[in-house]
């Protein structure tokens, strides 16, 4: 059954939302991970490759953005299915996309503005009423 994390972060807005997004990715990647990052839209979706390709100079995370390359470990998508990815999941839509149970975990990340914060709490009550195992990280 799918696990899922709530990465909390003590500060709000979508820029720390990317950046975390962002090293959740290159942590996951370095463990072997095929990683499916779920951006609000394709706005989010470019600024999050472009964040990538240099988010830190000692390692490359391989990745393209949906339907541009196919076989990439990390893709960035903005509600598109999923395609062959079933690892991990990284959400940054305030709510649980429908294909969300087909990944082995998922990532939810958390910030300090009042929308976020409303919608991810609605989110772990939905994950909790559905039975999935649920983990609240601290960053």
């Amino acid at each position: 059954m799918t696990r899922v994390g709530f990465y909390v972060v003590q500060a709000a807005g979508a820029g720390q939302r990317l950046q975390v997004a962002a090293r959740l990715a290159d942590k996951a990647f370095a463990q072997g991970h095929r990683i499916f990052i779920n951006a609000v839209d394709r706005e989010q979706a470019k600024t999050l490759d472009e964040l990538l390709w240099g988010f830190r100079a000692e390692s490359f995370l391989p990745h393209a953005l949906a339907g541009e390359q196919d076989g990439e470990p990390v893709v960035i998508g903005w509600g598109q299915d999923p395609g062959d990815h079933a690892d991990l999941l990284i959400n940054l839509q305030l709510q649980p996309p429908a294909f969300f149970s087909r990944f082995a975990r998922v990532a939810e990340v958390v910030t300090q503005d009042p929308e976020s914060l409303q919608a991810l709490r609605d989110a772990w009550r939905l994950y909790r009423e559905r039975g999935y195992q649920l983990e609240k990280h601290d960053l």
